[in-house]
């Protein structure tokens, strides 16, 4: 029986060979159709889900078992390499300090020009027609009829509204602009930024502690009493003894804000609610006031205090390491560039990156497709269709 039936496959019609094919690789997607299915059901259940993630997180940084299969002469190379390391650590932590001390320097060469560029803002300077001649990019120059029709149109518009005085709400807007600072905004903010006329960096002293404050400049305004709102941080540019290899340039050890002087009835970081209370005896019910935590970007000026120990719990933890953040960029692109913010310029540079990768994407996206219409086995039926699995429930 077994030569007859050898017999017959190759005996059978080639067409016939190709249907036992077809029906084997329609079996084997069917099986893989339904593993697909399974493994998906898996991955819903919250447990199973949990039970892996346990795992993996176990897996995290657990040893190879190399070092420890090295011989101990290697390993004794291996220290010294170490201790070399450490000290590298060290050379860094001058190099990031003298860092510190050319910002310093800068800070002093680019103040005159904030300092204009704040007149400006605020009205107290009005610059020249050659200050605010613009040379635009070749692509964007346009024809004397254009220009002229544009100069018109704009004369016309200013003719409809009042002379203002500067830049209205130019750092309002550029908190807007911003997505780290808008998030903080509330509405109840907006008023009190439409005084804010500057933000400045003062860098600590030579051979003091290394810091930076910034300060908020505000025209006098009827919600606080003063005109400059502070926020000092702290910085340190040292190994931890404990750790030296975790040491990746200057680190911010804690921060402090100032006490705001509110108008009475101005406080946008506290609200009042109402509460009802029934006493329990007699059953009659009164109407409590009650002042709690208002959201706002106000709040920025009252950070967790960093305890002497420097044990924070996870909520004051996330809300420093957030707030450091924040310090940063302020410090390091939105004073420096608060113009281009402004305008939207460098919110687009920032995106950059961002639309290169969706290109990159969109182009192997592209390659795939080609290269299916290109396979003369491709039917673009069968795709029309996509496989259980992927139809949305």
């Amino acid at each position: 029986m077994a030569d007859l039936d050898n017999k017959d496959q190759t005996e059978m019609d080639p067409a016939d060979m190709e249907d036992v094919e077809e029906v084997e690789e329609e079996e084997t997607g069917e099986d893989n159709s339904k593993a697909r299915q399974l493994t998906m059901q898996m991955m819903q259940n919250p447990q199973i889900l949990a039970a892996l993630q346990e795992r993996l997180d176990g897996l995290v940084g657990s040893p190879s078992g190399y070092m420890e299969s090295l011989p101990k002469v290697v390993k004794r190379r291996v220290n010294a390499l170490k201790n070399l390391q450490v000290k590298c650590a060290h050379i860094e932590a001058k190099f990031y300090e003298e860092v510190h001390e050319l910002e310093r320097k800068y800070a002093a060469l680019y103040q005159p020009l904030f300092d204009k560029r704040s007149d400006i803002v605020r009205a107290a300077y009005e610059p020249t027609d050659e200050e605010c001649e613009w040379k635009p990019d070749e692509e964007e120059e346009l024809t004397e009829e254009m220009k002229e029709k544009a100069k018109v149109e704009e004369e016309k518009k200013d003719e409809e509204k009042e002379d203002p005085k500067g830049i209205p709400e130019f750092w309002l807007t550029v908190f807007k602009n911003v997505d780290l600072l808008s998030e903080m905004l509330q509405e109840h903010d907006e008023p009190i930024l439409k005084h804010l006329q500057d933000i400045k960096v003062k860098f600590s002293d030579a051979g003091q502690p290394m810091s930076f404050t910034l300060e908020f400049h505000f025209e006098p305004n009827d919600f606080f009493t003063q005109t400059v709102l502070t926020k000092t941080y702290k910085m340190r540019s040292e190994p931890d003894e404990s750790d030296p290899f975790s040491f990746d340039g200057p680190e911010i050890m804690g921060c402090t804000g100032c006490t705001i002087d509110w108008v009475k009835g101005k406080n946008v970081t506290l609200k009042t609610i109402k509460k009802k209370q029934k006493h329990k005896g007699r059953g009659t019910v009164r109407t409590v006031t009650k002042t709690v935590p208002n959201d706002s970007f106000f709040n920025f000026f009252s950070p967790p205090e960093v305890p002497e120990s420097g044990e924070l719990d996870e909520d004051s933890e996330a809300v420093l390491a957030a707030d450091f953040e924040i310090g940063h960029f302020i410090r390091e692109r939105i004073v420096p560039r608060a113009v281009l913010y402004f305008t939207g310029e460098a919110i687009e540079d920032d995106d950059d990156d961002y639309d290169e990768e969706g290109e990159e994407a969109d182009d192997e996206e592209g390659e795939e497709e080609a290269d299916e219409e290109n396979d003369p086995d491709y039917e673009p039926k069968k795709d029309a269709n996509p496989p259980e699995e992927c139809k949305q429930q």
